[in-house]
């Protein structure tokens, strides 16, 4: 396609709209949608697109917003507990695979060289295919899901000082790693971690203060981008850098807003990612040599498959189910391949033709993994088996989901905090004030974040699928009824409890099958009880007058719920029942039977 720009962005986005809803017709994933529709789109295929490489390098974005919104999700404590399975079974993986895959490499007739190459490029698998079939799968806090991406943040870490070494490899002595290679790339980590914590939470608490979502969004952007292109300058993935800025957010009060305002553009950019892939995938190569790209396919899968399964069993001691799991998620070759090769082959180390080639194998197993991951769910649904505990990968940190959800952190809404702390209830709290934000978390480590309660990106993000009570505690009445609106539509089991202005503002919560609790009845019954102690009546008979006229004025509440759109019967209502209510405490004063009330 020679067209605009705008053409190839509808050309993009029509293939995603068709493809992803057709494929999930099928029971089939997005990611291999996706990929179908780029090896339709690409230059073996369609040819709509023919530049596939320069694609490839602007949909990368996709990948760097992933891995800082993992980040999001690692904090620093839990990324120290998780060192063991990263360099653990992330090593071992890698050097195994290594050796298997450059051996059968060296059987070959292959230089020992060029098989080391292809052993460790084929030894890394796809970030951004196995994180979103886990995602898709809902497993990535599952045990293998776990235990897979520590594997996967290990060959990220080890695949920069693989490109840098192979130069030296090829004998192009002035493109060797050198010592200022070395410092310029630590230098960049330290500054990323040292500088994100003096100046990232401040900045967001600035720009929060504005109260304009889009400046939000655009910060949130810039640092993203920003930090990842830092890294890259400095010769390390950008990616990488992503992921640092998401652990340096990760304990901030501003965690689950950057989520929300991330992942649009994740999921987009993730999906043009998929597609470019897919338009990368050299089919002419695999109609030149079927039977070696074929047997190359089968030879990857099968040795990472066995190896994967033995790590996931011992020393991730999976059960044999999440060892199958992680083997069929793992098992696929890696777009870092990509790079690897084609560097591999600009210092000689091989020839186009075999680039070609293991390119060809690494895209297909691309393709294939998410089809033969949706084969291996559905055997392992039919196998009958009895439930059992799995044993905890490693000393992680548990992921205890909250059971409450407070949306508003005001005055109301702190006394219930206050209380569920007390009775070490599990809660996430949601305030759109950062000022108030700022102040809360200075008392303590609670799980109070910075955002607008009455968008749904948010809610998921905090973690709302898992609540069994939401507690209402916003000031402003109307953004109190839309909050409940949306969690009444988007959960509508859970049991909903709202602070009410006034009697007009609880009927509102009550069409929507809220629980209202209007935010001075409490404390004015409290006072009027004290009133007629002091005008002296025995504190046990102010009591009960309190409680029967408590008792009584929620069946009012609820009477006139039934007419209130008629101001004339609620006006009635109200009457009538002032006359009972008088005629209720005549009769505790007689000792008479109280008259019912109407």
């Amino acid at each position: 396609m020679h067209g605009s720009g705008l053409e190839l962005a509808l050309v993009f986005l029509l293939a995603a709209v068709i493809a992803v809803p057709v494929f999930k017709r099928f029971g089939l994933g997005a990611v291999l949608a996706y990929l179908v529709a780029g090896v339709v789109l690409g230059p073996d295929g369609l040819a709509l697109v023919r530049d596939a490489d320069r694609i490839l390098d602007a949909a990368e974005i996709g990948v760097v917003m992933m891995l800082f919104v993992i980040g999001l999700e690692l904090s620093p404590s839990r990324l120290r507990v998780m060192r063991k399975p990263v360099f653990g079974a992330g090593g071992l993986q890698v050097l195994l695979s290594a050796l298997v895959l450059g051996g059968i490499a060296l059987a070959f007739e292959h230089h020992w060289k060029t098989a080391l190459v292809i052993g460790l490029g084929l030894a890394l698998s796809s970030t951004a295919v196995s994180l979103q079939l886990l995602a898709e799968n809902k497993e990535l806090t599952s045990e293998h899901g776990r235990l897979g991406f520590a594997i996967l943040l290990f060959q990220d870490l080890v695949a920069i000082p693989l490109l840098a070494a192979i130069p030296l490899l090829g004998g192009a002595k002035n493109e060797t790693l050198t010592w200022t290679m070395v410092f310029h790339a630590v230098g960049a980590i330290a500054i990323v971690i040292l500088g994100g914590r003096l100046v990232l939470r401040q900045l967001f608490r600035i720009v929060a203060r504005t109260r304009m979502p889009e400046v939000f969004t655009a910060t949130a952007l810039l640092v993203v981008l920003g930090i990842a292109w830092f890294m890259q300058l400095a010769g390390l993935s950008a990616g990488l850098g992503a992921f640092l800025a998401g652990v340096l957010l990760s304990d901030s009060e501003f965690r689950h807003e950057l989520e929300s305002q991330i992942d649009p553009f994740k999921g987009l950019l993730l999906g043009l990612f998929f597609i470019a892939v897919g338009m990368d995938i050299d089919l002419d190569a695999v109609a030149k040599a079927p039977e070696v790209v074929t047997a190359g396919v089968a030879i990857l899968l099968a040795v990472k498959f066995s190896l994967l399964f033995g790590i996931g069993r011992w020393p991730g001691r999976l059960q044999p189910r999440g060892a199958l799991m992680l083997a069929g998620t793992l098992w696929l070759g890696g777009e870092f391949a990509f790079v690897v090769f084609s560097e591999a082959s600009r210092v000689k180390l091989m020839d186009v033709e075999l680039r070609n080639q293991l390119t060809a194998i690494v895209g297909v197993s691309m393709a294939l993994t998410p089809l033969l991951l949706l084969g291996l769910h559905r055997l392992l649904a039919e196998v009958k088996h009895a439930p059992a505990a799995a044993p905890r990968t490693f000393d992680e940190i548990p992921d205890e989901q909250p059971q409450v959800l407070i949306a508003g952190m005001g005055r109301f809404g702190q006394i219930v905090a206050r209380l569920l702390t007390a009775q070490r209830i599990s809660f996430v709290a949601l305030e759109h004030s950062p000022e108030t934000v700022d102040t809360l978390r200075r008392f303590g480590n609670i799980r109070l974040y910075y955002g607008d309660p009455t968008r749904p990106d948010l809610l998921r993000s905090a973690g709302a699928q898992h609540v069994k009570v939401f507690v209402i505690a916003m000031d402003d009445p109307d953004t109190n009824i839309k909050a409940t609106r949306l969690i009444r539509r988007m959960y509508p089991e859970a049991r909903v409890l709202a602070r009410a202005r006034n009697r007009q503002h609880a009927w509102r919560l009550m069409d929507l099958s809220a629980e209202a609790y209007r935010e001075t009845l409490g404390s004015s019954l409290e006072m009027a009880q004290q009133v007629l102690v002091e005008l002296g009546l025995p504190p046990e008979t102010a009591a009960e007058h309190t409680r029967r006229f408590r008792q009584h004025d929620e069946k009012l509440l609820r009477a006139q719920y039934l007419v209130y759109d008629d101001d004339g019967a609620v006006i009635q209502t109200a009457r009538d029942a002032v006359s009972d209510l008088e005629q209720l405490f005549e009769a505790d004063a007689t000792g008479e039977d109280a008259p019912p009330t109407r």
